[in-house]
Protein backbone atom coordinates (compact mmCIF):
# COMPACT_ATOMS: atom_id res chain seq x y z
CA UNK A 1 0.00 0.00 0.00
CA UNK A 2 1.45 3.54 -0.98
CA UNK A 3 1.78 6.38 1.97
CA UNK A 4 -1.29 8.47 2.27
CA UNK A 5 -0.08 12.25 1.72
CA UNK A 6 -2.90 14.78 3.14
CA UNK A 7 -3.04 17.85 1.19
CA UNK A 8 -5.20 20.41 3.53
CA UNK A 9 -5.63 23.81 1.44
CA UNK A 10 -6.84 24.07 -2.29
CA UNK A 11 -5.30 27.38 -3.21
CA UNK A 12 -2.19 27.34 -5.86
CA UNK A 13 0.03 26.40 -3.21
CA UNK A 14 -2.28 23.00 -2.26
CA UNK A 15 -2.82 22.40 -5.85
CA UNK A 16 0.65 22.52 -6.67
CA UNK A 17 2.02 20.55 -4.02
CA UNK A 18 -0.77 17.58 -5.46
CA UNK A 19 0.63 17.93 -8.48
CA UNK A 20 4.54 17.38 -7.56
CA UNK A 21 3.30 14.58 -5.63
CA UNK A 22 0.98 12.63 -8.51
CA UNK A 23 3.90 13.75 -10.93
CA UNK A 24 6.77 11.61 -8.54
CA UNK A 25 7.79 8.35 -10.42
CA UNK A 26 6.10 6.39 -7.06
CA UNK A 27 3.13 8.32 -6.35
CA UNK A 28 1.53 8.36 -2.65
CA UNK A 29 -2.12 8.41 -2.18
CA UNK A 30 -3.15 11.69 -2.48
CA UNK A 31 -6.00 13.60 -1.28
CA UNK A 32 -6.72 17.61 -1.21
CA UNK A 33 -8.99 19.20 1.42
CA UNK A 34 -10.23 22.69 0.82
CA UNK A 35 -12.92 23.95 3.16
CA UNK A 36 -14.37 26.58 -0.04
CA UNK A 37 -16.97 25.12 -2.37
CA UNK A 38 -14.11 25.72 -5.46
CA UNK A 39 -10.37 25.32 -5.69
CA UNK A 40 -8.28 28.11 -6.43
CA UNK A 41 -7.94 30.05 -3.49
CA UNK A 42 -7.18 33.71 -4.17
CA UNK A 43 -6.66 33.10 -7.97
CA UNK A 44 -10.35 34.23 -9.13
CA UNK A 45 -11.61 35.20 -11.97
CA UNK A 46 -15.14 36.28 -13.07
CA UNK A 47 -15.56 35.59 -16.45
CA UNK A 48 -19.13 37.24 -18.72
CA UNK A 49 -20.79 36.13 -21.01
CA UNK A 50 -19.20 38.27 -23.28
CA UNK A 51 -16.01 36.66 -22.63
CA UNK A 52 -14.82 39.85 -20.47
CA UNK A 53 -12.43 38.60 -17.40
CA UNK A 54 -12.15 39.97 -13.94
CA UNK A 55 -9.35 39.22 -12.10
CA UNK A 56 -9.86 39.73 -7.89
CA UNK A 57 -6.69 38.15 -7.18
CA UNK A 58 -3.22 38.16 -9.01
CA UNK A 59 -3.85 39.27 -12.36
CA UNK A 60 -0.33 38.19 -14.23
CA UNK A 61 2.93 36.40 -13.27
CA UNK A 62 6.52 37.62 -13.86
CA UNK A 63 8.24 34.75 -15.85
CA UNK A 64 11.49 35.44 -14.63
CA UNK A 65 14.31 33.61 -12.73
CA UNK A 66 13.96 29.37 -12.03
CA UNK A 67 11.00 29.75 -10.15
CA UNK A 68 9.31 31.71 -12.85
CA UNK A 69 10.65 28.88 -15.13
CA UNK A 70 9.29 26.42 -13.20
CA UNK A 71 5.84 27.92 -13.45
CA UNK A 72 5.90 28.26 -17.01
CA UNK A 73 7.03 24.44 -17.68
CA UNK A 74 3.77 23.58 -14.94
CA UNK A 75 1.57 25.62 -17.77
CA UNK A 76 2.54 23.48 -20.37
CA UNK A 77 2.58 20.41 -18.98
CA UNK A 78 -1.35 20.86 -18.04
CA UNK A 79 -1.77 22.32 -22.05
CA UNK A 80 -2.10 25.73 -21.24
CA UNK A 81 0.49 27.24 -23.82
CA UNK A 82 -2.16 28.73 -26.21
CA UNK A 83 -3.90 30.17 -23.88
CA UNK A 84 -0.93 32.42 -22.71
CA UNK A 85 -1.55 35.95 -22.92
CA UNK A 86 2.16 37.65 -22.77
CA UNK A 87 3.19 41.21 -21.93
CA UNK A 88 6.57 41.51 -24.07
CA UNK A 89 9.21 44.22 -22.18
CA UNK A 90 8.92 46.71 -25.09
CA UNK A 91 5.20 46.64 -24.45
CA UNK A 92 3.22 50.03 -22.65
CA UNK A 93 2.47 48.30 -19.75
CA UNK A 94 5.59 46.91 -19.01
CA UNK A 95 7.23 50.45 -19.43
CA UNK A 96 5.68 52.65 -17.89
CA UNK A 97 4.76 52.72 -13.87
CA UNK A 98 2.93 55.56 -12.53
CA UNK A 99 2.84 57.33 -8.82
CA UNK A 100 -0.14 59.34 -7.69
CA UNK A 101 1.31 62.17 -5.26
CA UNK A 102 0.56 65.61 -4.86
CA UNK A 103 -2.41 65.03 -6.73
CA UNK A 104 -1.16 64.58 -9.81
CA UNK A 105 0.19 61.32 -11.95
CA UNK A 106 3.62 60.61 -12.22
CA UNK A 107 5.54 58.53 -14.79
CA UNK A 108 8.43 56.58 -12.73
CA UNK A 109 11.78 57.48 -14.21
CA UNK A 110 13.26 55.36 -16.77
CA UNK A 111 16.26 55.16 -19.05
CA UNK A 112 19.38 57.35 -18.49
CA UNK A 113 17.70 60.72 -18.66
CA UNK A 114 15.45 59.76 -15.41
CA UNK A 115 18.34 58.93 -13.45
CA UNK A 116 20.76 62.34 -14.27
CA UNK A 117 17.96 64.87 -13.88
CA UNK A 118 15.15 65.48 -11.29
CA UNK A 119 11.87 63.73 -12.43
CA UNK A 120 8.77 64.55 -10.33
CA UNK A 121 7.72 63.43 -7.83
CA UNK A 122 11.84 62.98 -6.71
CA UNK A 123 13.16 66.86 -6.11
CA UNK A 124 16.35 65.42 -6.85
CA UNK A 125 17.87 63.71 -9.68
CA UNK A 126 18.16 59.49 -8.30
CA UNK A 127 21.45 59.18 -9.19
CA UNK A 128 22.30 60.80 -5.66
CA UNK A 129 20.34 58.34 -4.15
CA UNK A 130 23.11 55.62 -6.23
CA UNK A 131 25.57 57.54 -4.86
CA UNK A 132 24.60 57.74 -1.33
CA UNK A 133 24.75 53.71 -1.72
CA UNK A 134 27.76 53.73 -3.01
CA UNK A 135 29.24 55.24 -0.67
CA UNK A 136 27.17 54.37 2.89
CA UNK A 137 28.83 51.62 5.54
CA UNK A 138 27.18 47.86 5.36
CA UNK A 139 24.03 47.59 7.88
CA UNK A 140 25.23 45.43 10.84
CA UNK A 141 21.85 44.31 12.13
CA UNK A 142 20.54 40.95 11.24
CA UNK A 143 16.87 42.38 10.31
CA UNK A 144 15.60 46.24 10.10
CA UNK A 145 12.17 47.57 7.90
CA UNK A 146 12.16 47.78 4.81
CA UNK A 147 11.89 51.87 5.12
CA UNK A 148 14.79 52.08 7.93
CA UNK A 149 16.90 50.20 5.80
CA UNK A 150 15.57 52.14 2.24
CA UNK A 151 16.44 55.36 4.31
CA UNK A 152 19.69 54.72 5.07
CA UNK A 153 20.81 53.32 1.73
CA UNK A 154 18.98 55.93 -0.17
CA UNK A 155 17.45 58.77 1.21
CA UNK A 156 14.67 59.35 3.24
CA UNK A 157 12.63 60.38 -0.48
CA UNK A 158 12.98 57.68 -2.28
CA UNK A 159 11.94 55.23 1.13
CA UNK A 160 8.68 57.76 1.90
CA UNK A 161 7.71 57.96 -1.63
CA UNK A 162 9.25 54.83 -4.09
CA UNK A 163 9.68 52.35 -1.46
CA UNK A 164 6.33 52.94 0.82
CA UNK A 165 4.57 52.79 -2.31
CA UNK A 166 6.27 49.57 -3.70
CA UNK A 167 5.49 47.73 -0.25
CA UNK A 168 1.86 48.65 -0.54
CA UNK A 169 1.87 47.32 -4.18
CA UNK A 170 3.17 43.95 -3.35
CA UNK A 171 2.32 43.57 -0.09
CA UNK A 172 -0.35 45.29 1.00
CA UNK A 173 1.66 46.55 3.69
CA UNK A 174 3.39 49.11 5.58
CA UNK A 175 7.31 49.45 5.20
CA UNK A 176 8.02 50.21 8.64
CA UNK A 177 6.38 47.28 10.22
CA UNK A 178 7.89 44.68 7.19
CA UNK A 179 11.15 42.86 7.16
CA UNK A 180 13.81 43.72 4.31
CA UNK A 181 15.36 40.56 5.20
CA UNK A 182 12.16 38.55 4.24
CA UNK A 183 10.51 40.71 1.73
CA UNK A 184 13.30 42.25 -0.09
CA UNK A 185 16.12 39.25 -0.07
CA UNK A 186 17.70 40.01 -2.96
CA UNK A 187 18.59 43.89 -1.42
CA UNK A 188 18.98 42.61 1.87
CA UNK A 189 21.86 39.62 0.64
CA UNK A 190 23.11 42.46 -2.11
CA UNK A 191 24.54 44.69 0.70
CA UNK A 192 25.71 42.02 2.83
CA UNK A 193 28.24 40.67 -0.24
CA UNK A 194 29.54 43.84 -1.63
CA UNK A 195 28.49 46.38 0.99
CA UNK A 196 26.39 48.23 -1.71
CA UNK A 197 22.80 47.28 -2.69
CA UNK A 198 23.31 48.57 -6.68
CA UNK A 199 27.04 46.83 -6.58
CA UNK A 200 26.08 44.02 -5.07
CA UNK A 201 22.72 43.29 -7.46
CA UNK A 202 25.26 44.28 -10.50
CA UNK A 203 27.83 42.02 -9.62
CA UNK A 204 25.36 38.64 -8.39
CA UNK A 205 26.27 36.20 -5.54
CA UNK A 206 28.87 34.61 -8.04
CA UNK A 207 26.89 31.84 -7.18
CA UNK A 208 25.33 29.40 -10.14
CA UNK A 209 21.58 29.13 -9.57
CA UNK A 210 19.83 25.98 -10.47
CA UNK A 211 17.78 26.77 -13.31
CA UNK A 212 14.14 26.48 -13.67
CA UNK A 213 12.68 23.67 -15.61
CA UNK A 214 13.00 24.60 -19.08
CA UNK A 215 10.63 24.73 -21.52
CA UNK A 216 9.97 25.69 -25.09
CA UNK A 217 7.59 28.31 -23.26
CA UNK A 218 10.44 30.12 -20.71
CA UNK A 219 12.89 30.36 -23.30
CA UNK A 220 9.93 32.00 -25.53
CA UNK A 221 9.18 34.60 -22.30
CA UNK A 222 13.36 34.94 -22.17
CA UNK A 223 13.65 35.82 -26.22
CA UNK A 224 10.59 38.55 -26.40
CA UNK A 225 11.79 39.27 -22.42
CA UNK A 226 8.36 38.86 -21.20
CA UNK A 227 7.58 41.43 -17.93
CA UNK A 228 4.62 39.23 -16.75
CA UNK A 229 1.74 37.01 -18.38
CA UNK A 230 -1.63 36.05 -17.96
CA UNK A 231 -4.30 33.28 -19.38
CA UNK A 232 -7.01 34.33 -21.70
CA UNK A 233 -9.98 32.85 -19.31
CA UNK A 234 -7.91 34.17 -16.58
CA UNK A 235 -5.59 33.50 -13.32
CA UNK A 236 -8.44 30.86 -12.12
CA UNK A 237 -8.26 28.61 -15.34
CA UNK A 238 -4.46 27.40 -13.63
CA UNK A 239 -6.24 26.23 -11.05
CA UNK A 240 -8.65 24.56 -12.86
CA UNK A 241 -6.50 23.10 -15.21
CA UNK A 242 -5.28 21.83 -12.38
CA UNK A 243 -7.89 20.41 -10.91
CA UNK A 244 -8.43 18.63 -14.26
CA UNK A 245 -4.92 17.39 -14.24
CA UNK A 246 -5.32 16.12 -10.64
CA UNK A 247 -8.24 14.25 -11.17
CA UNK A 248 -6.65 12.30 -13.87
CA UNK A 249 -4.01 11.30 -11.98
CA UNK A 250 -6.30 9.89 -9.54
CA UNK A 251 -5.87 12.43 -6.96
CA UNK A 252 -8.89 13.23 -4.36
CA UNK A 253 -10.33 16.56 -4.83
CA UNK A 254 -13.16 17.24 -1.48
CA UNK A 255 -14.35 20.66 -1.80
CA UNK A 256 -16.77 21.99 1.20
CA UNK A 257 -14.51 19.44 3.70
CA UNK A 258 -12.91 22.11 6.40
CA UNK A 259 -10.32 20.72 8.28
CA UNK A 260 -11.63 20.91 12.03
CA UNK A 261 -8.22 19.30 14.76
CA UNK A 262 -5.35 17.93 13.30
CA UNK A 263 -4.60 14.84 16.22
CA UNK A 264 -1.06 13.05 16.45
CA UNK A 265 -2.16 9.20 16.85
CA UNK A 266 0.39 6.91 18.55
CA UNK A 267 0.78 4.93 15.64
CA UNK A 268 2.66 7.62 13.74
CA UNK A 269 -0.30 8.94 11.73
CA UNK A 270 -1.81 11.63 11.85
CA UNK A 271 -6.06 11.57 12.13
CA UNK A 272 -8.12 14.54 10.07
CA UNK A 273 -11.10 15.32 11.97
CA UNK A 274 -13.75 16.72 9.14
CA UNK A 275 -17.36 17.82 9.71
CA UNK A 276 -18.46 14.59 8.68
CA UNK A 277 -15.95 11.99 10.43
CA UNK A 278 -12.42 11.22 9.80
CA UNK A 279 -9.63 10.44 7.64
CA UNK A 280 -5.89 9.22 8.44
CA UNK A 281 -2.55 10.19 6.41
CA UNK A 282 0.92 9.17 6.90
CA UNK A 283 2.06 12.93 6.22
CA UNK A 284 0.10 16.43 5.84
CA UNK A 285 0.91 19.01 3.46
CA UNK A 286 -0.36 22.37 4.93
CA UNK A 287 -1.39 24.70 2.61
CA UNK A 288 -3.17 26.95 5.10
CA UNK A 289 -2.21 30.36 5.76
CA UNK A 290 -0.26 30.38 9.23
CA UNK A 291 -3.09 31.17 11.40
CA UNK A 292 -5.30 29.20 10.05
CA UNK A 293 -3.15 26.21 10.72
CA UNK A 294 -2.65 27.49 14.41
CA UNK A 295 -6.36 26.88 14.84
CA UNK A 296 -6.42 23.06 14.02
CA UNK A 297 -3.19 21.81 15.21
CA UNK A 298 -3.14 19.97 18.93
CA UNK A 299 -2.10 20.85 22.00
CA UNK A 300 1.17 19.24 22.22
CA UNK A 301 2.10 21.47 18.86
CA UNK A 302 0.97 24.66 21.00
CA UNK A 303 4.96 26.06 20.47
CA UNK A 304 4.68 25.89 16.95
CA UNK A 305 1.06 27.48 17.12
CA UNK A 306 2.29 30.40 18.85
CA UNK A 307 4.61 30.66 15.82
CA UNK A 308 2.42 30.59 13.51
CA UNK A 309 0.07 33.28 15.38
CA UNK A 310 3.12 35.81 15.07
CA UNK A 311 2.43 35.96 11.21
CA UNK A 312 -0.28 37.98 10.48
CA UNK A 313 -2.08 38.77 7.07
CA UNK A 314 -4.30 41.79 5.78
CA UNK A 315 -7.55 42.17 3.86
CA UNK A 316 -7.43 43.77 0.60
CA UNK A 317 -10.73 45.16 -1.13
CA UNK A 318 -10.95 44.89 -5.14
CA UNK A 319 -12.89 46.66 -6.99
CA UNK A 320 -13.17 45.84 -10.45
CA UNK A 321 -14.92 48.89 -13.09
CA UNK A 322 -15.32 48.64 -16.47
CA UNK A 323 -15.92 51.64 -18.98
CA UNK A 324 -17.73 51.21 -22.45
CA UNK A 325 -16.51 53.71 -24.57
CA UNK A 326 -14.18 55.24 -22.57
CA UNK A 327 -9.84 55.68 -23.32
CA UNK A 328 -8.05 55.64 -20.02
CA UNK A 329 -6.34 58.77 -20.07
CA UNK A 330 -2.72 57.33 -19.41
CA UNK A 331 -0.91 53.99 -20.76
CA UNK A 332 0.76 51.63 -18.97
CA UNK A 333 0.64 48.95 -16.25
CA UNK A 334 -0.79 50.95 -13.66
CA UNK A 335 -0.23 53.59 -10.53
CA UNK A 336 1.00 53.30 -6.47
CA UNK A 337 -0.26 55.50 -3.94
CA UNK A 338 2.25 56.67 -1.35
CA UNK A 339 0.34 55.84 2.27
CA UNK A 340 1.30 60.12 2.74
CA UNK A 341 -1.09 60.76 -0.07
CA UNK A 342 -4.12 58.39 0.51
CA UNK A 343 -3.81 55.53 3.44
CA UNK A 344 -7.04 53.61 2.32
CA UNK A 345 -6.02 53.59 -1.85
CA UNK A 346 -3.39 51.37 -2.86
CA UNK A 347 -3.40 51.68 -6.41
CA UNK A 348 -5.59 51.92 -9.41
CA UNK A 349 -4.06 48.67 -12.06
CA UNK A 350 -4.71 49.44 -15.47
CA UNK A 351 -6.16 46.20 -16.99
CA UNK A 352 -7.41 46.70 -20.44
CA UNK A 353 -3.52 48.03 -21.13
CA UNK A 354 -2.03 45.22 -20.26
CA UNK A 355 -4.32 42.44 -21.13
CA UNK A 356 -6.96 44.07 -23.79
CA UNK A 357 -8.30 40.26 -24.62
CA UNK A 358 -10.16 40.42 -21.59
CA UNK A 359 -12.04 43.49 -22.05
CA UNK A 360 -12.60 43.94 -26.12
CA UNK A 361 -12.95 47.40 -26.70
CA UNK A 362 -13.67 48.83 -23.22
CA UNK A 363 -11.45 50.70 -20.61
CA UNK A 364 -11.25 48.57 -17.71
CA UNK A 365 -9.09 49.13 -14.09
CA UNK A 366 -9.36 47.63 -10.65
CA UNK A 367 -8.82 49.82 -7.62
CA UNK A 368 -6.88 47.94 -4.60
CA UNK A 369 -8.21 49.57 -1.42
CA UNK A 370 -7.00 48.63 2.45
CA UNK A 371 -4.24 46.31 3.32
CA UNK A 372 -2.90 46.86 6.71
CA UNK A 373 -4.89 50.21 6.46
CA UNK A 374 -8.02 48.66 6.11
CA UNK A 375 -9.58 48.42 9.64
CA UNK A 376 -8.81 52.07 10.05
CA UNK A 377 -9.78 53.65 6.35
CA UNK A 378 -12.96 51.37 6.65
CA UNK A 379 -13.33 49.41 9.69
CA UNK A 380 -13.72 45.42 9.91
CA UNK A 381 -13.59 43.77 7.14
CA UNK A 382 -16.16 41.39 7.62
CA UNK A 383 -18.94 43.37 7.73
CA UNK A 384 -17.83 46.73 5.85
CA UNK A 385 -21.20 47.70 2.65
CA UNK A 386 -19.61 46.81 -0.72
CA UNK A 387 -21.33 50.44 -2.10
CA UNK A 388 -18.58 52.20 0.83
CA UNK A 389 -15.88 50.35 -1.15
CA UNK A 390 -17.07 50.57 -4.60
CA UNK A 391 -17.71 54.24 -4.16
CA UNK A 392 -14.46 55.44 -2.91
CA UNK A 393 -12.89 53.47 -6.07
CA UNK A 394 -15.04 55.10 -8.45
CA UNK A 395 -13.83 58.76 -6.61
CA UNK A 396 -10.36 57.63 -6.98
CA UNK A 397 -10.63 56.79 -10.68
CA UNK A 398 -12.19 60.19 -10.95
CA UNK A 399 -10.14 61.87 -9.37
CA UNK A 400 -6.87 60.63 -10.66
CA UNK A 401 -7.24 59.25 -13.88
CA UNK A 402 -10.44 61.93 -14.75
CA UNK A 403 -12.76 58.96 -15.68
CA UNK A 404 -16.10 60.87 -14.32
CA UNK A 405 -18.84 58.67 -16.10
CA UNK A 406 -20.35 55.47 -13.82
CA UNK A 407 -18.57 52.47 -15.00
CA UNK A 408 -20.77 50.06 -17.00
CA UNK A 409 -19.83 46.99 -14.75
CA UNK A 410 -18.05 46.59 -11.23
CA UNK A 411 -17.85 44.07 -9.06
CA UNK A 412 -16.26 44.35 -5.09
CA UNK A 413 -15.06 41.37 -3.81
CA UNK A 414 -13.19 41.91 -0.20
CA UNK A 415 -10.48 39.53 0.15
CA UNK A 416 -10.02 38.95 4.02
CA UNK A 417 -6.70 38.32 5.23
CA UNK A 418 -5.22 37.16 1.58
CA UNK A 419 -1.69 38.58 2.15
CA UNK A 420 0.70 37.61 4.59
CA UNK A 421 3.11 40.30 6.62
CA UNK A 422 6.57 39.35 6.63
CA UNK A 423 7.01 41.89 10.02
CA UNK A 424 10.65 42.70 11.03
CA UNK A 425 12.20 39.11 12.85
CA UNK A 426 9.67 37.29 10.55
CA UNK A 427 12.71 35.22 9.62
CA UNK A 428 13.28 34.44 13.22
CA UNK A 429 10.16 32.89 13.33
CA UNK A 430 10.45 30.87 10.30
CA UNK A 431 13.68 29.38 11.55
CA UNK A 432 11.42 28.41 15.14
CA UNK A 433 8.73 26.80 13.04
CA UNK A 434 11.71 24.83 11.02
CA UNK A 435 13.47 23.79 14.09
CA UNK A 436 10.12 22.62 15.93
CA UNK A 437 9.20 20.40 13.08
CA UNK A 438 12.69 18.82 12.76
CA UNK A 439 13.20 17.99 16.62
CA UNK A 440 9.64 16.89 17.09
CA UNK A 441 10.11 14.30 13.50
CA UNK A 442 6.37 15.60 12.76
CA UNK A 443 5.52 14.19 9.27
CA UNK A 444 4.20 17.90 8.50
CA UNK A 445 5.62 20.13 5.66
CA UNK A 446 4.42 23.96 5.80
CA UNK A 447 3.85 25.31 1.88
CA UNK A 448 2.18 28.71 1.07
CA UNK A 449 2.63 32.54 0.84
CA UNK A 450 2.97 32.93 4.78
CA UNK A 451 6.39 31.46 4.92
CA UNK A 452 9.11 32.90 1.78
CA UNK A 453 7.22 34.99 -0.72
CA UNK A 454 4.11 36.09 -1.59
CA UNK A 455 3.78 35.63 -5.35
CA UNK A 456 1.80 32.47 -6.63
CA UNK A 457 5.67 31.88 -8.29
CA UNK A 458 6.83 31.90 -5.03
CA UNK A 459 3.80 29.47 -4.16
CA UNK A 460 4.20 27.11 -6.19
CA UNK A 461 8.01 27.09 -5.14
CA UNK A 462 7.53 26.27 -1.82
CA UNK A 463 4.89 22.86 -3.03
CA UNK A 464 8.13 21.57 -5.23
CA UNK A 465 10.47 22.02 -2.73
CA UNK A 466 8.12 20.96 -0.05
CA UNK A 467 7.39 17.50 -2.31
CA UNK A 468 10.96 17.38 -3.61
CA UNK A 469 12.17 17.03 0.61
CA UNK A 470 9.10 14.44 1.31
CA UNK A 471 10.07 12.29 -1.15
CA UNK A 472 13.80 12.69 -0.98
Amino acid sequence: MPPTVAVVGGGISGLAACYYLARSPNPPKVLLLEASARLGGWLQSTRTAEGTVFEHGPRGIRPGGAVGADTLHMVSQLGLEGDILPVPGDHLASRNRFLYTGGALHKLPSGLGGLLQPVPPFSRALIWSGLQDLLAPAGTEPDESVHTFAQRRFGREVADIAVDSLCRGVFAGDCRALSVRCCFPALFQAERRRRSVLLGLALGSGERRGAGAESELSRRARSERWSQWSLRGGMESLAQALGTFLRQRGVELRCQAPLRRLQWHRDGRWQLALPDGTITADHVVSALPAAALAEVLPPEAEQLARELRRIPAVPVAVVNLQYQGVTLPVTGFGHLVPSSEDASLLGIVYDSVAFPQHNGTAAASSVMLGGAWFQQSFGDPASVAPAVLLQRAQAAVREQLGLEPAPTHSIVRVQQACIPQYTLGHWRRTERIRQFLAEQQLPLSLVGASYAGVSVNDCIASAKAAVGQLLG
